[in-house]
């Protein structure tokens, strides 16, 4: 099995709704979004996928929340931001966009350098 991972940097602000503590007001963070992907075969010419490739595709869904109010952009309008919720959306709305044959291993989000969840299923 061949696994690959690619890393996006995101800046975007947000506000958890029903916390109680300082991240109840609107903050921001450097996110660090962490792809990891899996297949047991090889293209044609001895890739899973190519890194680049990889990376666009990620940040189709990814970079829509760059330097953005996440609060403001949907499924987070109407879901809390964190980073739980974060990491599975991203996890289950890149896989959707992965060629056949190549599957979602885990995402790994770093809200800073210290805190970081991981989304597999």
């Amino acid at each position: 099995m061949y696994q690959l991972s690619i890393d996006l940097m995101i800046s975007a602000s947000h506000q958890l709704r029903g916390y109680q503590g300082p991240c109840q007001r609107i903050h921001g963070h450097n996110w660090k979004v962490q792809v990891v992907i899996q297949s047991d075969t090889l293209n044609s010419i001895g890739m899973v996928i190519d890194f680049k490739d990889l990376t666009d595709l990620a940040w189709q869904v990814v970079g829509k929340f760059d330097h953005q109010m996440l609060n403001e952009i949907e499924p987070f309008n109407k879901i809390n931001p964190t980073a739980e919720n974060m990491s599975r959306y991203f996890f289950k709305e890149i896989a959707r966009l992965l060629p056949s044959g190549v599957k979602m291993k885990a995402i790994r989000l770093w809200e800073t350098p210290k805190y970081m969840v991981e989304y597999t299923e």
